[in-house]
């Protein structure tokens, strides 16, 4: 089996890039994120924003996250509902950055993923894939992008919503997450010694998927 990492700071463009080189190999996606998410999302409808580390622990028990593929897209149950469509706010971002800092909640999801890796090809995004989901995954991806840069594409992406944004705020928010992230005490966002680092704040869609194409045909054989 063929295992690809991607890591990275929120808006670098790792599940975009997922996606696609996914569809353009063959192989399965697995968008970790969405798990996370799946869970803050949860949370959020049922204890508010002040989430507390007992809370979520208490969640947990009753909880069954699931993976499912329609038409190559993939989807995020929750007790068997479909919680695709709602995960995708910026609150519910804030959410997950909070509940994956919490050990169990980690623990709760480590086995789903390493499981479905172990049966696939895939290539996987989040934020410690290849440093603790998949160690020794064949290639390792480290893709970034300045905070401005990734603040002024999510900006973009609102507007195209019809979701107008302010970005110092959404800058505000950017840097708050990098921080959250990266200074949480289990599995920090980090790159990984064996990751090769891309930076796409130059860089458009198609340039960045080629480039990731390059490192992946340097370390395997496709």
């Amino acid at each position: 089996m063929i295992s690809i990492a991607v890591d990275g700071p929120s808006g670098s463009g790792k599940s975009s890039l997922a996606k696609s080189i996914s569809k353009m190999l063959g192989i399965l996606y697995l968008d970790t994120g969405a798990l996370y998410r799946a869970i803050g999302y949860t949370c959020l409808n049922q204890l508010g924003e002040d989430i507390t580390e007992a809370q979520v622990y208490a969640l947990l028990p009753a909880l069954t996250v699931d993976l499912g593929y329609q038409d190559s897209v993939q989807h995020v149950y929750v007790n068997g509902e479909d919680v695709s469509s709602f995960i995708r706010t910026q609150p519910v971002a804030m959410a997950a950055s909070k509940v994956s800092a919490f050990p169990q909640v980690r623990a709760f999801l480590l086995d789903l993923q390493r499981s479905i890796a172990a049966k696939n090809d895939v290539i996987m995004d989040g934020r410690d894939v290849g440093t603790v989901i998949l160690p020794n995954a064949d290639v390792k991806i480290f893709l970034t992008a300045k905070p401005e840069v990734r603040a002024s594409r999510r900006v973009g992406e609102l507007a195209e919503k019809g979701i107008q944004a302010d970005f110092d705020t959404v800058l505000k928010e950017v840097l708050q997450r990098d921080h959250n992230d990266s200074t949480r005490a289990v599995a920090p966002l980090k790159q990984a010694d064996d990751a090769v680092l891309l930076d796409n704040s130059l860089r458009d869609a198609e340039q960045t998927v080629n480039d990731a194409l390059e490192i992946i045909r340097s370390k395997v054989s496709l």
